[in-house]
């Protein structure tokens, strides 16, 4: 299955300051993540942001903010974000199937809304390299999970250059000045 650009959002769940420092390998994590959500944009995908309980964990980090620019994210109890009636109502206005998945923590609220969006019948695409855990062993557990339960597990280079499609035009050009 090709994923489109014209049939696919994106969700950034949880990159929340009080949590952050304690995420494994967080510093490539950051920079493959802004390097998603710019890719994203550049290709004029609606990206969804959300916060597990803020007022505990913090805001969103300063460098995910950066990247996303004029965003407003959604508050969470749930660790599924489809526990959200909030973001289940923006992916289903916004009709489209596929939903580009990054964020923390992997086993916990990456895994569940993963599941739930599969029984909801959205296709997930797992970005690999934009996902974590504190415990490594914690995301390759959840990642083999999440690719039994039907998620299309990628990285932000692969996924970014799929749904450009070609190369030649602007939005190849802005792709490629990321990704270098």
């Amino acid at each position: 299955m090709r994923i489109k650009r014209e049939n696919t959002a994106g969700l950034v769940i949880d990159f929340q300051e009080r949590l952050y420092p304690f995420i494994h390998d967080n510093d490539t994590l950051t920079k493959n993540t802004v390097r998603l959500i710019q890719g994203l944009k550049a290709l004029g995908l609606d990206i969804i942001v959300t916060e597990q309980y803020s007022k505990g964990l913090g805001n969103t980090i300063k460098p995910v903010q950066d990247a996303l620019g004029d965003y407003k994210h959604i508050e969470k109890m749930s660790f599924s974000c489809c526990g959200s009636d909030d973001v289940c109502s923006v992916l289903k206005r916004s009709g489209k199937k596929n939903v580009v998945i990054c964020g923390i923590e992997s086993h916990v609220c990456v895994l569940q809304t993963v599941i739930d969006l599969i029984g909801l019948g959205y296709q997930p695409v797992l970005v690999e390299d934009c996902v974590s855990s504190r415990n490594p062993n914690d995301k390759r557990i959840a990642i083999e999970r999440m690719r039994q339960e039907g998620a299309i597990v990628t990285t932000y280079e692969s996924v970014l250059f799929e749904m450009c499609e070609v190369s030649g035009n602007e939005m190849f050009k802005a792709i490629s000045k990321i990704v270098k």
